[in-house]
């Protein structure tokens, strides 16, 4: 009986209308596309098919991400890897997706990121015209680059105008570059002052100081984790009083150790507290992650109810940088769940 009730949730968790605003295009490669990859190119894989995605430690994940970004190598492979994402984000029940590109990762596209742009824009094209949910891309920087060379891109983004490319993000390990606020401050204001919408990794690897700066220095509409603003009190009342949300991914916080346990996560503290909060999968493919798996999980262990879910689904539609005609079709269906 309790596994019956357990899949008739996940039905309807699935069946919540919601979008996923943090995920990453680089962590949705699915083995079996990937051995398909590496046995045209003859590459040898790390591992067989069935342990691809189990890795040892931070430094093995980054290797596999970029031999995996590598073997990406033509459009039509990465036209069908945006396709696959779109069939994911469908099966989970999600109605649209801003999804996280970083250029840097993608060796064989480097100088090309027009074309790689519409490579990837005609995959997500061809799964609209087959019915599947819409995506909006954020080109992210990578937390290493020069000031120089993330004002370059995008001032490159800006030219291009690819309807596509929704906002800027910057990503990468906060614990090992340092502070970079004050370094990609130009040029996320070249970003706003052109109208692109503004996303930031901060408060995951590193503490409140990261969501500071993605407040202060980069006018972050939203940011990406956040979770650790919860070791700070004026700072977690600034996120609830400008209303400036997180996408949060607790399966993604587990697997990587910023928290030990579901019960240790601060994302119900943050709801609590009044900041807005969606959830999200990061990596779904690497760790294992669905988007309606990540409110089974957060619902189950703090008691949430329907209308706690139906207030988080709200927000990762309000959050997202979805046009305004899908966000009205999305929280009216909403109404009805």
């Amino acid at each position: 009986m309790q596994n019956h009730e357990q899949h008739n949730r996940i039905d309807r968790l699935r069946a919540l209308p919601k979008a996923e605003v943090h995920v990453h295009l680089e962590g949705c490669f699915e083995a079996e596309m990937l051995q398909h990859w590496a046995n045209e190119a003859g590459v040898s894989l790390p591992r067989p098919v069935d342990q691809l995605f189990q890795f040892d430690g931070l430094g093995d994940f980054l290797e596999f991400l970029d031999l995996a970004c590598g073997l990406a190598s033509t459009r039509d492979r990465l036209a069908g890897l945006a396709y696959a994402f779109s069939r994911r984000l469908a099966a989970s029940g999600g109605g649209y997706a801003d999804v996280i590109v970083n250029p840097s990762h993608w060796t064989p596209w480097h100088g090309r990121l027009g074309e790689m742009i519409d490579a990837i824009d005609a995959g997500f094209t061809a799964a609209e015209q087959d019915g599947l949910p819409t995506s909006g891309l954020c080109i992210s920087l990578l937390r290493t680059q020069s000031g120089d060379a993330a004002a370059e891109l995008v001032d490159t983004l800006v030219a291009m105008r690819h309807p596509r490319v929704v906002g800027l993000s910057v990503d990468g390990n906060e614990a090992t570059a340092g502070r970079t606020g004050p370094r990609f401050a130009d040029a996320f204001t070249r970003a706003r002052n052109a109208g692109l919408r503004r996303t930031v990794h901060a408060g995951e690897s590193s503490g409140p100081e990261g969501v500071w700066d993605a407040i202060e220095l980069l006018g972050a509409d939203r940011i990406d984790h956040g979770v650790r603003a919860i070791e700070d009190d004026e700072l977690v009342s600034v996120l609830a009083e400008r209303r400036i949300p997180l996408g949060i991914c607790p399966t993604s916080n587990l697997t990587l150790g910023v928290y030990r346990t579901i019960q240790e996560h601060p994302v119900d503290r943050l709801r609590r507290a009044g900041v807005l909060v969606s959830l999200n999968t990061d990596d779904p493919s690497l760790i294992g992650a669905s988007l309606e798996g990540e409110y089974a999980l957060c619902s189950t262990a703090y008691d949430w109810s329907d209308e706690d879910v139906r207030a988080i689904a709200r927000t990762s539609i309000d959050a997202s940088f979805a046009s305004e005609s899908i966000k009205h079709r999305l929280r009216d269906n909403l109404q009805r769940w």
